[in-house]
């Protein structure tokens, strides 16, 4: 499957609905993404913007939006915590506003995520400063 680029439209409604969010920015496939205490919050993926909401949020959404999806990168596989927002919702600034609001106070309640295994063996095996390595 061939990924196709986001549209520059949308990713300067992304950049300007996160302009006043407390979050860090970081490419993710390829994609602008956001992360708040190195959750993953919120980005892009192709031409969708995908937000990670509370199971309140996503139940009341879903109420008012029967269609709601989560996130799939990849056909079959999804990202259950991550909902892909409609075109409709996304281009209302007002509630755009109130749900990241919302999706990014979510986010900040979660418990820090600590460093990967991966990365803390590979930090040990690195040699001191002042020694060479063979």
């Amino acid at each position: 499957m061939k990924w196709i680029k986001a549209p520059e439209e949308l990713k300067a409604l992304v950049e300007r609905l996160m302009q006043p969010i407390d979050c860090e920015r970081k490419p993710m496939f390829g994609y602008p993404a956001y992360f708040i205490r190195k959750h993953l919050f919120a980005g892009l993926f192709q031409d969708k913007l995908f937000v990670r909401l509370s199971p309140a949020q996503l139940a009341g959404l879903k109420g008012a939006i029967p269609d709601l999806r989560s996130l799939e990168p990849m056909p079959g596989r999804p990202m259950k915590d991550y909902t892909v927002i409609p075109t409709g919702l996304r281009e209302d600034a007002g509630k755009m506003a109130r749900l990241l609001d919302e999706a990014a106070e979510w986010c900040r309640s979660l418990p820090p995520k600590a460093a990967k295994a991966k990365a803390a063996r590979k930090a040990a095996r690195k040699p001191s400063a002042g020694k060479k390595s063979r």
